[in-house]
């Protein structure tokens, strides 16, 4: 009994032995048959990538054109009359009448209002009043004069017939006083004449400035009194109306940035628009551009002064305009995208060699790959443009002109119209 059971057991043992081993087999074989995929998968990959880096770069390029430039700068600024006159008044009073408005077209000498004249006329008149009484007086200083005389020339007689003993010389002195005084006398009354004279002619003129008239051939732009208002010039004179003197032609008043104002000046033409008229542009042309700054917002410009035709009186004193100036115009000229003299190629790269073909593939490679720009001022002192010829970059070397930010003038002995020239890498090999 104990026998078998022995034997049984030793069975048993054996089966769990032999199971246990072919799990472990099994196991094996897997582990085998995954690691070989992976292999087979690291040998296509790094195949794949040595495909790659022998594979010619890409580039993405552009056109050389021919064909004209023009630079523009940009400025705004307001609209400004060519001559605005701000009428005010010298004289203090009542505002009696107004006889023009806004918008009204006057004439030199046209009365635009007109002042009480009640003080003023009293003035005149007491002027006047004063100029009568200073000639009365020049009228008596005259007489004194002829009396002292007559009165000096009959002691001179006297004296002469009696032999110097009469009159005596005491009197004779005092008739040559009284003389001399009269003749005084008379130029001191004459001088209040004039003063008088001036006196009237002041209250005449201050009489005929309360019509306040027109100074210039215009339009009021601008009516700020009403009759009943009291004018008070003591101190300033007050703004009556203000008058444009012809918005047939007017001014463009812009700020040109101090980055800008060394190309721009008297004489370029220049087109504006305005928020009025926004699918209209209006012709203009530089005729100052100032030497004084202005500061605001701590941006610095230079005002710019350019003559605007109005016939049709479309444009209004005070609208915003923004103006493209024109400063350099090229008339059939090579022309090359900006972005063609910005490019470079990169600098060859060293790639670390690796012993194994898959292990070198796993290694990381040196950024920088492809082709790199510059810093957006060209390719320095020696520009160029670059070509892709033959699985290979080369360079043209070229003479940078003017740009307006997208082409720029370029001009080389090799640089023909039509040629491709690189703007940027297309990416390369990966």
């Amino acid at each position: 009994m104990s026998t078998t059971n022995a034997s049984q057991d030793e069975g048993l043992a054996a089966l769990v032995t032999e199971g246990a081993n072919g799990g472990r087999r099994k196991r094996a074989r897997w582990l085998l048959v995954a690691g070989g995929l992976a292999l087979v998968g690291l040998v296509a990959w790094g195949a794949t990538r040595s495909v790659g880096r022998n594979a010619a770069p890409e580039y993405v390029t552009g056109k050389v054109t021919r064909g004209d430039l023009t630079v523009h700068v940009s400025a705004t600024g307001t609209l400004q009359p060519t001559n605005e006159v701000d009428v005010g008044s010298e004289v203090s009073g009542l505002v009696e009448t107004v006889l023009v408005d806004d918008n009204d077209r006057v004439k030199t000498g046209q009365v635009l209002a007109r002042l009480d004249v009640s003080k003023l006329n009293d003035a005149v008149v007491n002027a006047k009043a004063a100029l009568a009484s200073a000639e009365a007086r020049v009228l008596q200083a005259e007489a004194t004069v002829k009396e002292s005389a007559a009165n000096l020339s009959r002691l001179r007689q006297v004296a002469e017939l009696s032999g110097g003993k009469v009159p005596s010389k005491s009197e004779l002195e005092t008739g040559e006083a009284a003389a001399a005084r009269a003749l005084a006398d008379e130029a001191s009354a004459k001088a209040v004449v004039d003063q008088a004279r001036a006196a009237l002619s002041s209250a005449e003129t201050n009489l005929s400035k309360a019509s306040i008239r027109s100074p210039i051939n215009g339009v009021v732009l601008s009516r700020k009194i009403e009759p009943g208002q009291t004018v008070a010039a003591s101190f300033t004179a007050p703004v009556l109306f203000t008058l444009a003197e012809d918005l047939a032609e007017m001014e463009l008043q812009v700020d040109v940035d101090e980055a800008d104002v060394g190309q721009v000046k008297a004489g370029q033409a220049a087109t504006f628009t305005v928020d009025a008229y926004s699918s209209r542009k209006y012709p203009a042309k530089i005729t100052r551009v100032g030497y004084g700054s202005q500061t605001k917002d701590g941006v610095v410009s230079y005002k710019t002064i350019l003559t605007v035709d109005n016939d049709d009186l479309s444009l209004r004193p005070g609208m915003t305009a923004t103006a493209e100036i024109t400063t350099v115009e090229r008339k059939d000229v090579l022309l090359v995208p900006n972005a063609a003299l910005r490019f470079a190629p990169a600098e060859a790269a060293e790639t670390p060699k690796a012993s194994g073909g898959i292990v070198g593939s796993l290694l990381p490679r040196p950024p920088g790959g492809g082709a790199k720009k510059s810093n957006g001022n060209g390719n320095g002192p020696a520009q160029k443009v670059w070509v892709f010829e033959d699985g290979k970059l080369l360079a043209i070397p070229v003479t940078a002109g003017a740009s307006d930010g997208s082409l720029t003038e370029v001009t080389g002995s090799v640089l023909r119209e039509g040629m491709a020239v690189v703007t940027e890498s297309g990416g390369g090999p990966s």
